[in-house]
This record gives C-alpha cells, sequence and structure tokens, in this order.
C-alpha cells in the first residue's frame, strides 16, 4: 500500500510518499514559496542527492499537481501511475475539542475543521488548501486528517482550563489545546518498543525541542498535560517565540509601543524568543556559535532557553507524581548533545543521571543517553511525524 502524506502550510507543500509494506519512504520533497517569484520543488532522490525544480505556482492546487506529476515523470519519478497511490494523509493543525484521533475526511469531518480557523487562522485554511487540492486532481482517493491538538484532548480538565471566566470557554473555547502532538504520540509510542516496554503505567516526559518546542507529560501512554496552549505560543522560549509571558506584560508593552493586536502577536511569535534575546539568529546552531565568540546576549539567550526545558521537565515531574523516561526529540533535541547536558544538569537529586561521553556522541539516532544507574532513562528518539500520518491513514482504510 503507498501512501501519500502532505504537510500544506500558507506558502509551502510538504511531501513523502511511503511504500507501507516495509514503511519505506520512496520519494520526498516540499514545495516553497507558492504566490511568490521563484517558486520551487526541491526534491531528494532515492541516491540522497537534492534536485530543485523551478516553476510558476501561483496556488496549492498547481503545487500539488506539481509534486503529483514529479512521482510519476520518467526522470525523477517513484511510480509510475497515479493509481498506485492508495490514499493521502494530511498533517492537520487544530481540531479543536471535536478530533481526539485521525479520521476519514468527509464534509462533515471538514466542515468541523473549518470552525476551528479562529482558532489557527494561519494553518488550518492552507491544510484545508491541501485537502482541495487533492480532491480537484484525484476526486476518488481516500483522504485522512492527522491533527495536531487530538493526542493531547486526553488532558483533564483542571490541566488545560484557563483561569479566566468560564463562560469565555463555553462561547469561544479558550483553553490549552497544545501542538506537536503527532510528534508526542510518535515518540512516546516509539520509545516504548525502543526500550522494550509497556506504556502502561509509565511516566513519560516528551521534549520535542526546536525552533518551535514544547513539552507533554504523559501517563499511561497518555497526555496529561503539555506546555502550549490556546496557540503554540505558550510554554517554552522558542526560535522567536515568546512562550510564557505576563498578560500584564504584554498590555504595557502594547500601550508603550503603540501596537495593535497584529502588532503584539507579530512581536510574540516572529520577533521574540531566542532571535529577540541575542539578537543574532533564531537558529541554535548560530547562537552556539554566539556564544563561542564570547557574545553576552547570546549567552544569556541560551541559558534562559535550557532554563525554560529544565524548569517545565521538573514541574512534570511533579505533576506525574515522578518519571521514569525523560525523552528528547526535534531538530535541536535529537542533534545538539549540549542542550541536553545543560537541561539535565544537576538532576540526579531526581534520579537523572546522563552519560556525557555517550550523549555527545548522540546525533539523530535512537539511543539511551543516560548512566546505567540513572533510576530515570534519559533517551533521544527521532521524531517521524509523516510515519505515524501514514500509519494511521493505513489503520483507518483498514477499517473501513
Amino acid at each position: 500500500m503507498k501512501i501519500l502524506v502532505l504537510n500544506c502550510g500558507s506558502s509551502s507543500i510538504k511531501y513523502k510518499l511511503f511504500d507501507m509494506t516495509d514503511k519505506r519512504v520512496i520519494a520526498q520533497g516540499g514545495i516553497e514559496k507558492i504566490g511568490l517569484k521563484g517558486s520551487f520543488l526541491k526534491l531528494t532522490l532515492p541516491n540522497g542527492e537534492k534536485k530543485i525544480l523551478e516553476k510558476d505556482i501561483p496556488e496549492h492546487t498547481v503545487g500539488v499537481e506539481f509534486i503529483l506529476n514529479t512521482l510519476i515523470s520518467p526522470e525523477y519519478g517513484a511510480i509510475k501511475s497515479l493509481d498506485e497511490i492508495n490514499a493521502v494523509g494530511h498533517r492537520m493543525v487544530h481540531g479543536g475539542e471535536r478530533f481526539s484521533e485521525s479520521v476519514l475526511l468527509t464534509k462533515e469531518v471538514l466542515d468541523a475543521f473549518i470552525a476551528c480557523n479562529d482558532l489557527a487562522p494561519l494553518h488550518n485554511p492552507a491544510n484545508l488548501k491541501g485537502v482541495n487540492a487533492v480532491t480537484a486532481i484525484l476526486p476518488n482517493i481516500p483522504q485522512v486528517g492527522v491533527f495536531d491538538t487530538a493526542f493531547h484532548q486526553t488532558m483533564p480538565d483542571y490541566a488545560y482550563m484557563y483561569a479566566i471566566p468560564h463562560e469565555l470557554y463555553e462561547k469561544y473555547g479558550v483553553r490549552r489545546y497544545g501542538f506537536h502532538g503527532t510528534s508526542h504520540r510518535y515518540v512516546s509510542k516509539r520509545v516504548c518498543e525502543f526500550l522494550g516496554v509497556n506504556p502502561e503505567g509509565l511516566r513519560i516526559i516528551t521534549c520535542h525541542i526546536g525552533n518551535g518546542g514544547s513539552i507533554s507529560a504523559i501517563k499511561d501512554g497518555k497526555c496529561m498535560d503539555t506546555t502550549m496552549g490556546l496557540t503554540p505560543l505558550e510554554g517554552l522560549m522558542m526560535g522567536t517565540r515568546s512562550g510564557d509571558i505576563d498578560a500584564g506584560a504584554v498590555t504595557f508593552i502594547m500601550d508603550k509601543e503603540g501596537l495593535n493586536t497584529t502588532g503584539i502577536s507579530n512581536l510574540l511569535n516572529k520577533k521574540s524568543g531566542v532571535l529577540g534575546v541575542s539578537g543574532v539568529s533564531s537558529d541554535m546552531r548560530e547562537l552556539d556559535a554566539a556564544c563561542k565568540a564570547g557574545n553576552p546576549k547570546a549567552i544569556l539567550a541560551e541559558k534562559m532557553y535550557y532554563y525554560r526545558i529544565k524548569k517545565y521537565i521538573g514541574a512534570y515531574i511533579a505533576a506525574l507524581g515522578g518519571v521514569d523516561i525523560v525523552l528528547f526529540t526535534g531538530g535541536v533535541g535529537e542533534n545538539q548533545s549540549q542542550c541536553r547536558e545543560a537541561v539535565c544538569a544537576n538532576m540526579e537529586f531526581m534520579g537523572i543521571k546522563i552519560d556525557k561521553e555517550v550523549n555527545d556522541k548522540i546525533h539523530g539516532e535512537e539511543a539511551v543517553i543516560s548512566t546505567p544507574d540513572s533510576k530515570v532513562k534519559v533517551v533521544v528518539i527521532p521524531t517521524d511525524e509523516e510515519l505515524l500520518i501514514a500509519s494511521d491513514t493505513v489503520d483507518i482504510l483498514n477499517k473501513q
């Protein structure tokens, strides 16, 4: 069975084509700058070589059609006919309270998804464009939606509610939803397979650390709490997002800087975080280079970044009544050993001891980085959201 996975942003489309008989990626790439000058498709050939195909891509249907034509092209194709694709799985960002699991995309489901647009105005409409594009080109192919928020729907009400007038939740659905759910679900399941343990009875803290970052507290395989909130802005300090900030500071800045809601949203989402504090970059590799060069603002930003992660791990250990596994994933979590070392430093009193030599060698592969006598297993698990989307799509097709 072959499953095409699409992740559609406002001006981009990422894709992977899986052969699910052995869960192998047979084609992958992405389109950037949709609707802008200089749009292109960048694909990875089976031998690892990258190719860039330039084309005017004014909107998503043209982009999806370009991807499909590339998949069957004589030069770059991975399949001979589009009939070989059994279904399309979509990354869908915000499913609100309606969706606690992946679903076949019907008109009723899409109507409910559109009703969540206010909660994710940048992401949901873009996701929908991908679905509509596939419908226009391949009207009979099954499509499945996998929601970023779904995994977090098991949170208890005392964890997801905000301490604001209850009518605002009733009227507008203002509550914590959480994001990166597909990643948190994949790695929390995969770590149990990797360690050969049953998720029942286990307390796992998953740290998805990248340009965007979030942490989840997981018990018995179910999410109990997560750091992102109504939007992906809350929680950890991120590449360009502020993370947690006093709401009073937000209104203070708005008054002093003369900002409207759009202006403050732009400041907190795109100009803050690592970039805002350091003044250098939102990229942790560039930040690390600036730290080594002695840049004081970069050093401050790095300390703040690590401290927030450590603080939330501590909070979630308290919330779970202990912890059995602490897991790192995401671009930074998987590849930057100094981040993992700094976060886990001086946490021996909580049973967390990492093996510095082992940790230093791990870059993007599955590994236990804690010492043999550590009471808590500290593990690196590379995330694979696309594989989870493909797997969910197969499961749903098999139920039809």
